[in-house]
């Protein structure tokens, strides 16, 4: 599953060989999840080793042995050199971004069993994160984002918690959008209450702060509203797609 550094390859010297085209996974939760979800992780650093493998014994013993192989304690300034703005846990790790060809064989897939999640044009790099998280958790296909926001930024991976692993996470045009009945989020739309998502839904998000946009709401093939009480103005980007995963889960989707 790993590659670990070894013997006498200093682990800060491989990092910095390795980090530019890497993705960054800062804290504990982060490497957790990216073991889980079978990553490849050549180097991960901590200034405790101990204090460390003790959160993995507490919180995830289903990855301590792996988490153990993987890491190299350094000096706190050499991990600040790596990280400026370090994690609270003072874990660090690089790991290999996913295959783009598998994502998109994936994400096309004419057997999917769960909806994909297209997040247009989005601004926020860390309710990107959390849409992400949120996806992982319900067993979504993947996450799509259109526009300049990059999805494996490093913000996002943080506020994902490391389970880009665990979905098929690309940014794609809207000529790339996957097949599959497309269903648009939008104030106007039927009331989701009465509708059922099929599990190769295509689930689409506009930005926090104008919708969603002309191109993808011609596309749509079905306008779809959220409950909300009269003067609310809107939900955050996270939690629109944590309500309507949820829908898809328990009225009709794929058990996940």
């Amino acid at each position: 599953m790993n590659d670990p550094v070894g013997g006498t390859d200093d682990p800060v010297r491989a990092w910095r060989r390795l980090a530019d085209g890497s993705v960054l996974l800062d804290g504990f939760h982060a490497l957790k999840h990216a073991v889980r979800f079978k990553a490849r992780i050549p180097v991960a650093v901590t200034t405790d080793r101990r204090a460390v493998l003790a959160l993995a014994d507490e919180l995830a013993p289903d990855v301590r042995e792996a988490v153990d192989g993987l890491l190299a304690e350094v000096p706190e300034t050499a991990l600040r050199s790596l990280v400026p703005r370090p994690h609270p846990t003072e874990v660090a790790a690089l790991a290999v971004r996913p295959s783009r060809e598998g994502h998109l064989e994936a994400l096309a897939s004419p057997a999917r069993t769960a909806p994909v999640v297209v997040l247009d044009q989005p601004r926020n790099l860390g309710n990107a994160g959390a849409v992400i998280r949120l996806a992982a958790g319900f067993g979504a296909t993947g996450v799509i984002t259109t526009g300049p926001l990059d999805p494996w930024h490093p913000t996002v991976v943080r506020g994902g918690a490391g389970l880009h692993f665990a979905t098929a996470v690309e940014r794609l045009t809207m000529a790339e959008l996957p097949p599959g009945p497309l269903f648009a989020l939008d104030p106007e739309g039927e009331d989701i209450r009465g509708l059922k998502l099929p599990d190769d839904a295509v689930l689409a998000f506009g930005s926090e702060r104008s919708g969603l946009t002309a191109e993808l709401r011609e596309r749509a093939d079905h306008l779809v509203s959220l409950p909300m009480r009269p003067q609310v103005s809107s939900y955050n980007l996270a939690t629109s797609v944590a309500m309507t995963l949820y829908h898809w889960s328990a009225f009709g989707g794929a058990p996940v």
